[in-house]
């Protein structure tokens, strides 16, 4: 499971069986993500968490990183048996809008960032994916 974590939105994203393709899940509001991920748990079955580490151009820590970190440890505290890996989530806002774009969504749709997060997580956990074959 990939998660684009932010603090009103977050996206996430699962891939298959096989670990070959991910596929958005859906975006949760920031302070109901715990609950659904505790729900989300009960029903699949998850090896780890990939979570996007908000980074700067010059590689240097994001203002929202800090946000980030209280919510993976978050993570380890409500679900200490998942392993969280991170991830480098630099452009993947830019390359979820051009996605949406090549994929023919409509204005309206594009300008909805609930999509853009979901993208975002999958983007996230893609590139996961072909890092860890």
């Amino acid at each position: 499971m990939a998660v684009d974590y932010g603090t009103k939105r977050v996206g996430l994203a699962v891939t298959d069986p096989l670990k070959i393709i991910a596929s958005a899940l859906g975006t949760v509001r920031a302070h109901e993500v715990i609950a659904y991920l505790k729900n989300y748990f009960l029903k699949e079955q998850v090896e780890c968490i990939v979570v996007g580490k908000p980074l700067q151009m010059d590689g240097s820590d994001s203002e929202s990183a800090k946000h980030v970190e209280i919510f993976i440890s978050s993570l380890a505290k409500n679900f200490p048996e998942l392993p969280v890996k991170r991830v480098d989530e630099r452009l993947t806002s830019r390359m979820a809008q051009a996605s949406m774009l090549e994929m023919g969504m409509k204005k309206k749709d594009r300008q909805v960032k609930g999509n853009v997060d979901q993208i975002s997580a999958v983007l996230i956990l893609q590139t996961y994916l072909e890092m860890n074959p």
